[in-house]
């Protein structure tokens, strides 16, 4: 079994690199580190960055983890090769443009490239937010998938992942005490399907509400309270037509992992939003 210590980042494929930055700027809040030829790498908390964007195509973006161990990447890559499962190291040019010591990569069943960071670059320097936010860190992420119990059996096979609970068969998953690092999302093909960021309070999820409206950006779920973490929200449309969400959820601890019981909510509106918001993302209705 491969140890991942939490979600780290992800790479967005994008052909305007200037809207990328105004965005994850001027709306995400995020605070731009670096802008080279290609990239605009963008931070949140003490990595080095939470997102990247980079010159290319949006079905070429991926998600990485962190191994838990520093010296894990080749038995990692190993353990997965020995399964039939589709995978690689990456070039020390690539780990470069990725600000990590090295990495490997693999193909879930679906098709989505996911990232294993050995050695991740950390924040040299206090992350500056580029406006007020509350932004407390990179969160997680939700994952396409085209069948949600082969792709589930996947992760908890390989990987040190757990269920803290389901919404109709989209399994949300933790490597860590905290609630969730990634959900995997039913729908048509691989893609990410939402970037998720960590704020302080329930007013700065409201200030954001706000602001967004005042810059015109469409939100497409919430304000709202989760009935599975407990956690508000706020989903929004992003560059690129990707969904990124506010939220608070990432607060709730699991302890004790011996009698943690799963929970099983049913596909509605109301397992997705305590206070009745209704979502406009395809991937949380029936």
């Amino acid at each position: 079994m491969i140890d991942l210590r939490d979600i780290y980042n992800v790479r967005l494929g994008t052909d305007d690199l200037d809207a990328a930055q105004h965005f994850g700027t001027e709306i995400l809040g995020l605070q731009c580190v670096l802008r080279t030829d290609d990239h605009v790498y963008l931070r949140s908390d003490k990595r080095h960055h939470s997102v990247a964007f980079f010159k290319g195509e949006k079905k070429d973006s991926t998600i990485a983890f962190e191994l838990m161990r520093w010296d894990g990447l080749d038995g990692a890559l190993a353990e997965l090769d020995a399964a039939g499962v589709a995978c690689g190291r990456g070039s020390d040019e690539e780990a470069a443009v990725r600000f990590t010591h090295e990495f490997g990569w693999f193909i879930d069943p679906t098709g989505n490239r996911v990232e294993l960071l050995a050695r991740p670059f950390d924040a040299n320097r206090p992350y500056h937010p580029n406006r007020p936010t509350g932004i407390t860190g990179f969160g997680h992420v939700g994952l396409n998938t085209t069948d949600p119990k082969r792709d589930q059996a996947f992760w908890l096979t390989h990987f040190n992942a757990r269920i803290s609970d389901w919404i109709g068969p989209a399994p949300l998953m933790r490597v860590n005490a905290r609630h969730h690092q990634i959900a995997l999302f039913p729908t048509k093909g691989p893609g990410i399907q939402h970037i998720n960021h960590q704020v302080d309070t329930i007013d700065d999820l409201l200030k954001a509400a706000y602001y967004l409206q005042e810059k015109q950006v469409r939100i497409v779920f919430g304000p709202g309270r989760h009935a599975t973490s407990g956690g508000y929200f706020l989903y929004f449309e992003g560059h690129d037509g990707n969904t990124f969400e506010f939220s608070t959820s990432d607060r709730m601890i699991i302890e004790d992992e011996a009698n943690y019981r799963p929970r099983q909510f049913a596909l509605e509106d109301e397992s997705f939003c305590l206070f009745g918001a209704k979502p406009d993302i395809a991937e949380f209705r029936k």
